[in-house]
C-alpha cells in the first residue's frame, strides 16, 4: 500500500549519480565524490545532486567504512546518500535512503524498516515493474537502459525515449531515465516527463568527474518541461 503523498519524503534531485570505483579506478572514489560534491556545492547546485552507494562486490565491513566516509561527505555539501540494497548498512551510517534492485525486498517492508522520512528508490526495465514499484511504495524509480550503456553491459537492448516517455506517464512519481546518458541526451530527453536523469560512466568514468557532472546539470537545467511534482498539480 502507497502512502499519503503528504507522508513521503520527495525526492528533490534530478542528477542521480551512481558509483562505481572500478569505473573510477585508477583514482580513489571518494576522492571522486568529494571532487564532485565540491564543485556541485560551489555552483550552489548541491539541491540537484543524489549519490548512490552501489559497490556490490564490497563484504559488509569494507562497504560500512566506506558508506560512513561518503554519507559524512553527503551530509557535509547536502546532498542525499542512498545505499544500493543493504538495509542494514542504510541504517547503521542513517544514510537518506536505500535504492533496490527490481527483485530486490518488498519496498512495503523496507519502509517498515526505514520509516516514513527516507527515500527509498527502486530500478526498472519495464513498464510493469515501474507500475508495481509505485503501487508498492516507492519515492522514485530509476528506469533504463534508454540508451545503451556506457559502463554496463547486463542489459543489452535499449528501451528508447519513447518507452521512457511512456513510463513516465503512466505513474506520479520521479521516474529517472538511466543507461548510455550523456549530456547531449539529456538534450535529446526533454519533453519525455522524466525528473532528471541517473548515471555512472558519464562520471565516474570522465577525466573530469567534477566538470562531467556540472554539464549534466546545466542541461537538465535547459529542459523544456517542468519537473512532475509541478506537472501534476
Amino acid at each position: 500500500m502507497t502512502l499519503p503523498d503528504a507522508q513521503k519524503v520527495q525526492p528533490n534531485f534530478r542528477l542521480y549519480l551512481i558509483t562505481d570505483r572500478k569505473v573510477a579506478a585508477p583514482r580513489d572514489l571518494v576522492d571522486v565524490c568529494r571532487s564532485v560534491l565540491s564543485t556541485v556545492a560551489e555552483a550552489g547546485l548541491s539541491s540537484n545532486l543524489a549519490i548512490q552507494l552501489r559497490e556490490k562486490d564490497l563484504l559488509g565491513g569494507e562497504l560500512y567504512k566506506l558508506a560512513c566516509r561518503l554519507n559524512e561527505l553527503c551530509q557535509r555539501f547536502g546532498a542525499p546518500l542512498l545505499i544500493n540494497e543493504r538495509l542494514d548498512i542504510a541504517v547503521a551510517v542513517e544514510a537518506a535512503g536505500v535504492h533496490l534492485p527490481a527483485e530486490s525486498f518488498p519496498v512495503a517492508r523496507v519502509r517498515e524498516v526505514l520509516g516514513k522520512g527516507k527515500l527509498i528508490g527502486v530500478s526498472t526495465h519495464s513498464l510493469d515493474e515501474v507500475v508495481s514499484a509505485y503501487r508498492n511504495g516507492a519515492d522514485f524509480v530509476v528506469f533504463g537502459p534508454v540508451y545503451s550503456p556506457l559502463s554496463k553491459g547486463r542489459y543489452s537492448q535499449a528501451k528508447g525515449v519513447e518507452a521512457l516517455s511512456d513510463v513516465t506517464r503512466s505513474v506520479p512519481i520521479p521516474v529517472f531515465a538511466l543507461g548510455g546518458i550523456t549530456a547531449e541526451r539529456v538534450r535529446e530527453l526533454s519533453g519525455c516527463g522524466a525528473a532528471g536523469v541517473a548515471v555512472i560512466g558519464a562520471v565516474m568514468g570522465a577525466e573530469s568527474p567534477a566538470q562531467a557532472t556540472l554539464q549534466l546539470l546545466d542541461a537538465l537545467s535547459r529542459w523544456e518541461t517542468q519537473p512532475y511534482r509541478q506537472r501534476l498539480d
